[in-house]
């Protein structure tokens, strides 16, 4: 066994422990720069004005330092007006000077002020608007899926249910990485940044909530721990884990997991078929790779098929699922089939086999007899 001990993982997981975060994806917007020089503008836009109308009107204005005022005067009460300092030295005496002040200069003074604590109000509003998404996303989240690393297999896990008919919304992603978690939020999934070996990451995730959780980190320790925080928080939910190394597979479900599946062992298989049989290994890669050549799917028996043994049906059925027992093709229980039974059958891949709810046809459709039902 590579695991070190059960001490020493959670010892190393407190070592690395990062900012626990929510982030929901949100439309793109102007960079920090780009939006400080819009607001520059709109600030010196509304300086020229007053300025101008001060400039227009300057025979309405009265300096107490020469009684005129020309063109610096104006820029320098229209600053000072502005900002709300006031010193009083220029003034507008006449009445059309009053008049306009009153229904010009001062709504302009308004909007400076706006301008400049713009920041400010936008970091308010912002953050306002943020915590209601996400307890609207808290309250809205049921039956979802939690992914813990969004590296190449996590993807490749997402990808698949997302062509079987399952929401971006439906995704939860937990990581580590702050840049994994903005690539996560650009391809429109919620991220959760922060170490799943933590419960309280996971429980930002709404992981008490999940119908399944996906477990695919870099490391078997870390998987395993995963595996038994988010069994602890999740009782009923179908937990589905990742290992390097085939000896470390019993520990990871005697941890919690429903399904393990074994990265370096899968992958030298398909090495040592592809060099027995190149034609036996480009099957076998076809099978794994989702939404060309053959897919394996998962589908209920229906009436027409009740009754019928395996080799009867339609489509090429390679295993039966009855209650909890997975039986092949060739297994005599598995004949006649059962209205209950649910078989795995391989079929060519196609966008028609899925449909927008995420089920797929009854064999008896056109839709799945076009799709190749005698792969």
């Amino acid at each position: 066994m590579k695991l070190p001990g059960h001490d020493a993982m959670a010892r190393r997981a407190d070592e690395h422990v990062v900012p626990t975060r929510v982030l929901l994806p949100r439309r793109v917007v102007d960079r920090p720069l780009r939006q400080v020089a819009k607001r520059l503008a709109m600030a010196m836009t509304v300086l020229a004005a007053t300025v101008f109308i001060v400039w227009a009107d300057r025979s309405g204005y009265h300096d107490n330092a020469d009684g005129k005022v020309d063109f610096l005067d104006a820029v320098y009460y229209a600053t000072v007006t502005l900002s709300t300092t006031g010193y009083g030295d220029i003034v507008p005496y006449s009445d059309p000077a009053r008049l306009v002040n009153v229904v010009l200069v001062t709504p302009l003074r308004v909007l400076f002020l706006i301008i400049l604590v713009g920041t400010t109000l936008e970091v308010l509003t912002e953050r306002t608007r943020e915590d209601f998404r996400l307890n609207r996303w808290r309250s809205n989240l049921r039956e979802h899926t939690v992914v813990v690393g969004f590296g190449t297999k996590g993807r490749s896990a997402i990808q698949t249910l997302c062509a079987t008919g399952l929401k971006k919304d439906q995704i939860v992603i937990v990581d580590p990485a702050g840049k994994v978690i903005e690539a996560a939020n650009a391809e429109g999934f919620v991220g959760v940044l922060g170490d799943a070996t933590r419960s309280d990451v996971l429980l930002r995730a709404e992981v008490q909530k999940a119908r399944q959780i996906i477990i695919a980190t870099q490391r078997d320790d870390t998987a395993v721990l995963v595996a038994l925080t988010a069994r602890q928080l999740n009782r009923g939910a179908k937990i589905v884990a990742a290992v390097r190394e085939e000896e470390n597979a019993p520990l990871l479900r005697q941890s919690g997991a429903d399904a393990v599946i074994t990265s370096a062992s899968a992958a030298g298989r398909l090495l040592g078929l592809s060099v027995l049989s190149p034609s036996a290994g480009t099957v076998m890669e076809d099978l794994i790779q989702q939404g060309s050549g053959l897919d394996l799917v998962e589908r209920p028996v229906i009436k027409a098929e009740v009754g019928k043994s395996v080799r009867e049906t339609d489509d090429l059925v390679v295993s039966v699922l009855r209650g909890h027992r997975l039986m092949g093709y060739d297994d005599p229980a598995a004949s006649p089939l059962q209205l209950t039974d649910r078989v795995i059958t391989i079929v060519r891949a196609s966008p028609s086999h899925v449909t927008q709810s995420g089920h797929l046809p009854q064999p008896n459709q056109r839709s799945w007899k076009d799709g190749g039902s005698q792969a």
